[in-house]
């Protein structure tokens, strides 16, 4: 899974809490990517109440 801060449709509403970011914390013009498995554990971690589920949406309005 590759996300792209800037197409995600809760980028600047949810960044605070974004679990990407705290994992993550992306460098500059480089795009977070997730391995299946750490997208698997996040989504158990998630499903828990330990972490907020991944809520990244892609926007195809994006520039």
């Amino acid at each position: 899974m590759i996300i792209d801060c800037d197409t995600c449709t809760m980028r600047d509403i949810a960044c605070n809490d974004c679990v990407i970011s705290v994992l993550l914390n992306p460098l500059p013009n480089k795009l977070p990517e997730l391995s299946e498995s750490e997208n698997s554990a996040i989504a158990l971690l998630s499903s828990r109440g330990m972490v907020p589920p991944l809520r990244f949406g892609e926007n195809s309005q994006a520039i």
